[in-house]
């Protein structure tokens, strides 16, 4: 057996046992505490929606053993099984041009894991948000969502695979360097059409009636030097009762969006402060660091990429004969296919990355807006969204991007006693 070959099973075998054990972690300390709300919610969440939060998550998170498992017998079966080598000769038969079987040969693959995850999506949508009272769709709604992202995923990304591809091929020894420059492109360029072009393909956006609401917030976006090209109500409430806010694009076509669900359950100054939230993460220029940490991160893997692809150990430790590759484009399915089992013992970095980004926009709401208001904002968020407020530590440190709702809110209470909020 190969070296790498060795490695990579070893990876693997580590990588899914960890998922498996922290997600019966989880499990486990959530249903440890499903029988009292914690002292800080007490007052504001009865034990009823606490322990429906409990359960809710529960069921989700038991819902990630088989995909974990099915995910790591299909990752064995493409590699190690020789299924991307089948599925390669396959598609040699049809087409011996090098870009048009590349071409063919990662679409075929991402289909193949695409339909992989329909069962499991359509079970969480019509099964557990339907029996916790959050699903909106119909099966026709569901289908057609898939179909939108299928033909949307094909328009966007056969030229931008193509180009890839023919760069790859092409362009020497340099092409990662040349290819991450069309990489930066493409994301910059969905930045831009994604409010106006992507969006609303999928919901509709109204601008905000509420001519008082409407007047504190401008207020609000014009004491924080926000300017945007809207302000937006999205029919969220058409696929599910969760709520939420955000804003999107850059330039002339940043604007705000506001889920109906969450201008239906808060108050004024809630969603003031929520909305201080976001403004917190433009005007702390968390968006433009991430963006740019992710273009960093990408550059490295596309240089790592280029040197893997030019060793014939790297293909045949994975199941694939250097003589049956007829393009780079086998170089590319299996980085990437393999990528994530040997990156996943580093998630939490990436965790507490984000995370402190939420903290700092917290500690902007808390200036601009009312820290109380965001604090019954969250609690109203978290309740209404069945979060649950008792995660699992370290499993909430591998996987959440926010921090738990004990620590988010103790943070602002904090704030508050020491004078740091407005």
């Amino acid at each position: 057996m190969h070296t790498f070959t060795l490695v990579f099973i070893l990876a693997l075998i580590l990588s899914t046992l960890a998922q498996l054990w922290l997600a019966n972690r989880h499990i486990r300390h959530i249903t440890a505490h499903r029988s009292q709300v914690p002292d800080d919610f007490a007052t504001q969440i009865d034990l009823s929606a606490h322990q429906k939060a409990a359960d809710y998550t529960c069921a989700k998170v038991r819902l990630s053993f088989p995909g974990i498992l099915l995910h790591a017998g299909l990752l064995l079966v493409l590699t190690l099984g020789g299924g991307l080598e089948w599925l390669s000769g396959f598609w040699h038969a049809w087409l011996s041009d090098p870009l048009w079987h590349g071409m063919v040969l990662v679409f075929s693959t991402i289909a193949l894991l695409s339909i992989v995850e329909i069962p499991f999506n359509y079970y969480r949508t019509f099964v557990i948000e339907q029996q916790y009272g959050f699903n909106k769709m119909t099966p026709a709604m569901f289908f057609a969502d898939l179909a939108k992202q299928y033909v949307l995923g094909a328009l966007l990304g056969a030229p931008l695979l193509l180009a890839v591809l023919w760069l790859m091929e092409k362009t020497g020894e340099n092409w990662w360097l040349y290819t991450w420059l069309v990489w930066i492109g493409f994301n910059l360029f969905l930045l831009a059409v994604y409010p106006n072009w992507i969006a609303p393909l999928f919901n509709k956006f109204s601008p905000l009636e509420n001519e008082t609401l409407k007047t504190r917030i401008e207020a609000l976006l014009q004491k924080c030097g926000f300017e945007s090209s809207g302000l937006f109500v999205m029919d969220g409430s058409r696929r599910s009762s969760h709520g939420n806010a955000y804003f999107t694009g850059f330039g002339k076509t940043k604007r705000i969006v506001f889920f109906d669900t969450l201008l239906n359950r808060l108050e004024a100054g809630e969603i003031e402060a929520v909305l201080a939230h976001e403004l917190g993460h433009f005007k702390r220029r968390h968006v433009v660091k991430r963006i740019v940490l992710s273009f960093a991160i990408s550059l490295l893997f596309l240089w790592v990429l280029g040197y893997l692809m030019q060793q014939s150990w790297f293909y045949e430790a994975l199941g694939v004969q250097v003589a049956s590759v007829p393009s780079t484009a086998m170089a590319l399915l299996l980085f990437f296919l393999v990528m994530p089992v040997f990156t996943f013992l580093l998630q939490p970095l990436s965790s507490i990355y984000s995370r402190k980004h939420e903290f700092e926009a917290d500690e902007y709401a808390a200036k601009q807006a009312s820290a109380a208001d965001m604090i019954r904002a969250l609690v109203k968020l978290y309740q209404d969204n069945a979060a649950t407020l008792t995660p699992d530590p370290l499993h909430s440190a591998f996987y959440d991007s926010h921090p738990p709702a004990a620590i988010r809110v103790a943070h602002l209470k904090k704030l508050i006693s020491t004078g740091a909020a407005a």
